[in-house]
């Protein structure tokens, strides 16, 4: 019998709406399934049992009322660590924000909340979200649910984590290297990158900067839209979200969900394993082709090709230093004692970058951005693997080699994400099946600019197709290992940076 927390959202909320299923009950089973699984995972951190039954109490109340109800009306959502949610402890995965307390809801958060959304507790990031493997100081590691002694990936982690064991069925994220896209495809869920400014965040201090956004996860990508269309919005306080008064098309919930549907059929599909400039472990390469081979007589037609990203691998590291730069650098100046290695690392990095340096970089995320066009023109979708590793021990803070071949940095095995960061086209991370070692295998998709609403109708069209083969279908991690399994924080090294 499927338990209320492993319906699907939608499903979820139609029988909310039918008062076939109370928010009361939903948010009991999302509670149980906590406790049942999360010692052996880590996902679900900081909660506030107390305030999220009052929720859902209210929420129940509304049903039976009659009320009009918004469109995550009683759903129970997963907030990363990173995003401010007030009363309920928010560190960032770091030990100088330990006891902190937020005093209000960050925009992202209050727009869920005023869509009906319930937050049950916070997902775990590592510190400052610095790193594609969810480790911190404060709280410890988050173990893959297909293995616990392997990563999540991150900086997601803990958000991916909880939507795969069904804790919650909706999680907020965050990506600049993919880090919702990662943790994704680790933990055999889908996660959102979409265009920078089409959910807004107030805290980039680097305000024009597009590497960084906010996105949804969760288990489908009907699912995941539906967040989107509450999370997507306009802020004055975020200056690319100015862009949503000139194309709406970008902006309007209603685009979002429900997704329309697509035809295949009349789409040209893009195939590529590695940009042509990305190290991918063969493992992944060898999924990817299966995947990909299934896909093809989808689309009206296929080929093997990819936008030129030669000079991205530098752009990214010098960019992404800057904005490691612009803000932790007081931190690593100050309290070095509680900075971690991977935000140490790149403040120090970026403090050997020189403005020539970054001129540069920018200029290469230009050329870049204007060969993505010039590819688009010519391709409708593109897809590559979400990410270039199968699931490693979270033990290892990042791949130093990949198939006998060393990474150049502590960011490299992360290039098939961010080199759509860089371009700044929205990329989802679909679910399909798992690789030859039994983990889960994600499947990016990368669309035009601002093509939102378009690359998540591909991926649900996809999702579809795939749905009824065992060896494409979204992998189900096994729910009685975890419950029976010791619980993560009795493993070495469990607690600290890396």
């Amino acid at each position: 019998m499927t338990e209320p927390c492993d319906l699907t959202a939608l499903e979820a909320r139609r029988l909310i709406g039918r008062k076939a299923l109370s928010p009361v009950e939903l948010l009991d089973s999302c509670l149980s399934r906590v406790a049942a699984v999360n010692p052996a995972v880590n996902a679900m951190v900081a909660m506030d049992e107390a305030a999220a039954r009052k929720a859902a109490q209210a929420a129940e109340a509304a049903v039976m009322r009659g009320d009009d109800l918004p469109p995550l009306h009683g759903l129970p959502v997963g907030i990363k660590d990173l995003e401010d949610t007030a009363g309920l402890r928010t560190t960032y995965g770091s030990p100088i924000f330990q006891d902190q307390v937020p005093a209000q809801d960050c925009g992202m958060v209050a727009s869920i909340r005023a869509a009906g959304g319930i937050v049950i507790g916070k997902t775990n990031t590592p510190e400052f979200g610095a790193g594609a493997n969810t480790r911190n100081a404060v709280y410890g590691a988050t173990g893959n649910p297909f293995d616990p002694a392997r990563s999540a990936a991150g900086s997601s982690g803990g958000s991916a984590v909880a939507l795969a064991t069904g804790m919650a069925p909706l999680c907020s994220g965050s990506d600049m290297g993919g880090s919702l896209r990662n943790p994704a495809a680790f933990c055999g869920i889908v996660g959102f990158r979409p265009s920078a400014g089409l959910v807004p965040s107030e805290k980039r201090l680097h305000g024009w900067s597009n590497l960084g956004v906010l996105g949804p996860m969760a288990r489908t990508v009907p699912d995941t839209a539906l967040l989107l269309s509450a999370m997507a919005s306009d802020d004055a306080r975020d200056p690319l979200a100015y862009s949503l008064h000139a194309r709406p098309v970008r902006g309007e919930a209603a685009l979002f969900h429900p997704l329309r549907r697509l035809d295949l059929a009349s789409l040209r599909l893009a195939v590529s394993e590695d940009f042509g400039e990305a190290p991918v472990e063969r493992v992944v390469r060898d999924a990817f082709r299966s995947v990909a081979a299934a896909a093809a007589p989808l689309f009206r037609d296929s080929a093997e090709a990819h936008p030129d990203c030669g000079g991205a691998d530098d752009a990214f590291q010098v960019l992404r230093a800057a904005a490691f730069l612009g803000t932790h650098l007081e931190k690593v100046r100050t309290r070095p004692q509680d900075v971690g290695p991977n935000v140490q690392g790149n403040v120090e990095e970026g403090l050997r970058y020189s403005l020539e340096d970054y001129a540069r970089a920018a200029t290469a995320q230009t050329r870049l951005y204007r060969r993505f066009q010039d590819f688009f023109v010519r391709h409708d979708v593109l897809i590559t693997p979400a990410i270039t590793v199968s699931p490693r021990p979270w033990r290892e803070l990042y791949p130093t080699e990949i198939d006998g071949q060393p990474t150049r940095s502590y960011v490299h095995w992360l290039a098939l994400a961010y080199y759509v960061t860089l371009a700044g086209h929205p990329a989802v991370c679909l679910p399909v099946g798992r690789d030859a070692r039994g983990m889960p295998f994600g499947l990016q998709i990368v669309g035009p600019r601002g093509g939102d609403a378009f690359v998540l109708a591909v991926a649900a069209a996809l999702e579809e197709a795939f749905a009824g083969d065992p060896a494409l279908a979204r992998p189900v991690p096994d729910l009685a290992a975890l419950r029976a399994a010791p619980p993560i924080s009795s493993m070495d090294g469990f607690l600290g940076f890396g």
